[in-house]
């Protein structure tokens, strides 16, 4: 088995919120004490609803923001500590994709010099001969046209934008890259596009993606591994094919009730919360989840769950008190005759089985 390439230990981030002379800042607990590992060639998915934590831990794993806790390691360097040459080393083997792929763009700027300018930092050396040709030859790796150098954001669809912004990730030569939402602010024609180009060339380039996402349809057919967040902590995490067939976590149970099914004419029994998920400036104590929790017990009030290693595979851990007991005596219902589907969800799903039957979205297993 590989061994990890980046891993995180008790990661946590406070933000103090307002404050004045007669009063102290509140602090908002946007992550709380996470620890995970991503192994080389992998790709992990982290999931949840907005405000869970997803993207503070993203930038946080990119030094984008600093911890107020914990450790990092990328290849047993410290991300946390490092300064300097030692940080920009880092930045060139860990890149980062960002959601919006029009602001995360400099409009004032060429294509050409936006994809070159991570040569300029991390090969100083290279002539701007070579590196014209280094352009080209990364616009055409994410399928666009050498001649697109000479064009600026504005003149490319979201889909073509994305791209730029995987080149430009590209450029450096990374072995890891971090994609925060890379295709939730795309057409839904486009996102199996994005999603097939990020398989190819993690299997052409040996990369190791770490993604964080919402649509657990996709995140099923391009992942090996899925970490589910809520309020700030990890509550469920193991192998892709184990968390969808078996999620021991309530939350986890829930979000997975929420999909659509593919198939015409039935559907799945939805697991509804009730409530809205607590804010981070005042979390629940014990078990975060237990103000929404349909299994909430008095041990659930009172004492923070650990992460536990499950009865179904190796490498599965859900934090919860009673999760084999909710398992034995709750049973995920079957998928049930009728539709149950609003229009926009059936033609969304149509959009990936007919993506899936013409060989455009593939499985991760065939990838």
């Amino acid at each position: 088995m590989p061994e990890p390439i980046l891993e995180a230990l008790n990661l946590t981030r406070h933000f103090k919120i307002g404050g004045s002379l007669f009063a102290k800042p509140k602090v908002l607990r946007a992550v709380e004490d996470v620890s995970l590992s991503v192994r080389q060639g992998e790709t992990l998915a982290i999931v949840g609803e907005s405000g869970c934590g997803k993207s503070t831990l993203a930038r946080m794993l990119m030094r984008l923001i600093e911890p107020t806790s914990g450790q990092m390691t990328f290849e047993g360097r410290q991300i946390d500590r490092a300064k300097g040459r030692a940080l920009t080393e880092l930045r060139r083997d860990m890149q980062f994709i960002f959601q919006d792929p029009f602001s995360s763009l400099n409009p004032r700027m060429t294509v050409g010099r936006l994809v070159g300018e991570p040569l300029e930092t991390h090969a100083p050396e290279m002539s701007a001969k070579d590196r014209r040709a280094k352009v080209s030859e990364l616009l055409a790796q994410v399928g666009l046209r050498p001649e697109h150098a000479d064009r600026y954001p504005h003149e490319f669809s979201g889909g073509q934008r994305q791209r730029i912004g995987i080149a430009r990730a590209l450029a450096s030569g990374p072995k890891l890259i971090i994609g925060d939402e890379p295709v939730s602010a795309l057409d839904v024609s486009v996102q199996a596009q994005v999603i097939n180009l990020l398989a190819d060339l993690r299997d052409a380039l040996g990369l190791t993606l770490v993604v964080i996402a919402h649509d657990l349809a996709v995140i099923r057919h391009m992942s090996d591994r899925v970490a589910v967040m809520y309020l700030g902590s990890v509550v469920e995490e193991g192998p892709t094919d184990e968390i969808f067939a078996s999620p021991r976590h309530p939350y986890t149970r829930a979000l997975l009730s929420a999909i659509p099914v593919a198939e015409h004419g039935r559907a799945r029994h939805q697991i509804a919360l009730t409530g809205e998920m607590p804010s981070p400036l005042d979390p629940p104590s014990g078990c975060r989840f237990h103000t929404r929790c349909p299994f909430a017990r008095e041990a659930c009030r009172a004492d923070v769950p650990a992460l536990r290693v499950t009865d179904t595979a190796p490498g599965h851990r859900a934090a919860c008190h009673f999760f084999e007991e909710i398992a034995a005596e709750a049973p995920l219902p079957r998928a049930t005759e009728g539709s149950g589907r609003t229009a926009a969800a059936q033609a969304r799903f149509a959009m990936y089985a007919d993506a899936l039957a013409g060989g455009t979205l593939r499985p991760r297993e065939t990838a």
